[in-house]
């Protein structure tokens, strides 16, 4: 009997090209689409609460150089000097022994100024930031978050 010999010029017949067809890559993003759907709202709810975790660490910082500012200047900044006099000192401070914080004074996690009022409806000072909508007020991920 006589064998063929193999020559790899001409493809096998029973050779298929290699690749998925349509159907294998329609069932492939339908999965990847439904596990989009499932997976991302929960990773999102997750950066929101950690937005307002960061808003309330640097509340909690800036009350501690306010409260050292207090200690040395023998009281809190007036609304009109702000924030602002932990960085720079103001024009009535004489004893002033800042600056209180090693950077600029950060805007909250949403792009906005924290809020500062002295003295303050709820305390010595109301130090807070109006939350992801920039409204007083809100619900969830929209809450003001406050120092009192």
């Amino acid at each position: 009997m006589h064998t063929p010999a193999f020559r790899p010029d001409r493809p096998h017949r029973s050779h298929r090209p290699r690749g998925f067809t349509l159907l294998e890559l329609l069932v492939v993003m339908t999965i990847i689409g439904l596990l989009a759907g499932y997976v991302g709202p929960k990773f999102f709810a997750h950066i929101g609460k950690s937005e307002v975790k960061a808003a309330r660490a640097q509340i909690d910082g800036l009350e501690k150089a306010l409260d050292q500012y207090r200690l040395d200047v023998g009281r809190y900044p007036s609304t009109e000097e702000g924030l602002r006099a932990l960085t720079e000192k103001p024009a009535d401070a004489a004893r002033w022994a800042g600056p209180y914080l090693k950077k600029a004074v950060p805007d909250d996690p949403w792009g906005k100024p924290y809020q500062y009022q002295q003295p303050g409806e709820h305390g010595e000072f109301d130090l807070y930031s109006f939350g992801r909508d920039g409204q007083p007020g809100g619900s969830g991920e929209a809450a003001d978050v406050v120092n009192w």
